[in-house]
C-alpha cells in the first residue's frame, strides 16, 4: 500500500480508537446515475445510521459543506464560512482528524482537500475507507456520534480551487498540465455519464479517481501511482489543473499528487465539467 502521513491505515486507526484529540468522521455520499444523464446526489446518513466506525461523526457535504445558493452542486463556500462549519463539527486546534467514506474514497478527499484549502493539514485519509474497516470485521455501531465545537482560526490557502478562468487560460501553457480525473471514456466523448456537452477541456490529458485504487478500496503501491501520472507528463515543476464532473472525483488525484508524491503546486476545478461544459461559449474536445 502506498504510505504517507496523510494516508492511514485500519490498523493505525484501530490503535489509535478512543485517542482524546482524535475525530474521526464519515463523509459518505452517493451520486445515481439519472437516465438522461448527470447524477443525483443522495446523502450518505442513512448508511452512517446503519453502521459506521464507532465514535465517528457525520459530515454531509451538499447539506453543510458546499455552497447551497449556487445553482452547481458542491460548490465550495467561501473559505471563511467553511471553516466555521469545520469548527462547528469539532475540528480545531490540537485535534487530529481522519476521514473515510464508502464505495470510493473521493468524498473523503474532498473534505481533505477542503481542509487543507482553509489551512488546516492536521487531517488524513482513512485507506479503504468504510469498506476496509468492515471486510476485517472491526467493530461497527449505530449510535450517532458528534464532537462538541471547537476553535478553528487560520490562514485560508485560496489557490487550492481554481474556476473557468483559470482553467481556460491554462489551454495550451507550457507550464501547466490539465488533467481530467473521469474515467477514459468519458474524456474522449465515447461514454459514460455526462454533465452536458460529452467530451473534455481541450488539451487535457486523463488519470482516472477510479484507477488509483483497487477492489479493496486502498490506494495502489506509490510506484503505480507515480508511474500513472507521470505518464501523462505530470512533473513537479508544472502546475496541475484537476478536474471531474463536479470537483470530486478530482480530489483524490489531487491528494495522490500532493500527499503521496509530493508535488507542491496542484488545484481543483470546483464545478468543473457541470460549469464548463454547459457553459457554450467554453471549448470542448472528443476523440
Amino acid at each position: 500500500m502506498a504510505h504517507s502521513a496523510n494516508l492511514m491505515s485500519t490498523e493505525d486507526l484501530a490503535r489509535r480508537m478512543g485517542a482524546p484529540a482524535l475525530r474521526i468522521f464519515d463523509c459518505t455520499t452517493y451520486l445515481r446515475p439519472r437516465p438522461e444523464g448527470g447524477y443525483n446526489a443522495e446523502s450518505g446518513r442513512a448508511n452512517y445510521d446503519a453502521g459506521h466506525i464507532p465514535g465517528a461523526a457525520y459530515l454531509d457535504l451538499g447539506a453543510d459543506f458546499s455552497d447551497t445558493t449556487s445553482p452547481l452542486r458542491f460548490t465550495l463556500p467561501d473559505l471563511g464560512a467553511l471553516t466555521r462549519a469545520f469548527a462547528a463539527a469539532g475540528i480545531g486546534h490540537g485535534t487530529f482528524v481522519v476521514l473515510c467514506s464508502h464505495g470510493t474514497p473521493v468524498w473523503a478527499t474532498r473534505f481533505w482537500w477542503m481542509l487543507r484549502a482553509v489551512g488546516f493539514d492536521d487531517a488524513a485519509i482513512l485507506d479503504g475507507g468504510l469498506d476496509k474497516w468492515k471486510a476485517e470485521n472491526r467493530p461497527v455501531e449505530t449510535k450517532a456520534s458528534t464532537y462538541p465545537a471547537a476553535t478553528l482560526s487560520l490562514r485560508a490557502r485560496s489557490g487550492l480551487f481554481v474556476g473557468k478562468n483559470e482553467m481556460r487560460a491554462a489551454i495550451g501553457a507550457a507550464d501547466t498540465l490539465t488533467l481530467n480525473a473521469l474515467s477514459h471514456d468519458q474524456h474522449k466523448g465515447a461514454g459514460g455519464v455526462t454533465y452536458g456537452r460529452a467530451g473534455r477541456i481541450p488539451q487535457s490529458s486523463c488519470v482516472p479517481a477510479a484507477s488509483l485504487f483497487g477492489a479493496d478500496k486502498t490506494l495502489k503501491p506509490i510506484a503505480d501511482l507515480r508511474a500513472a501520472f507521470e505518464g501523462v507528463g505530470t512533473t513537479p515543476d508544472k502546475k496541475v489543473l484537476v478536474y471531474c464532473g463536479g470537483g470530486i472525483a478530482a480530489s483524490l488525484d489531487a491528494f495522490v499528487l500532493t500527499a503521496l508524491l509530493g508535488h507542491k503546486n496542484v488545484a481543483v476545478y470546483d464545478n468543473s465539467m457541470q460549469e464548463w461544459s454547459n457553459d457554450h461559449a467554453l471549448p470542448m474536445e472528443t476523440g
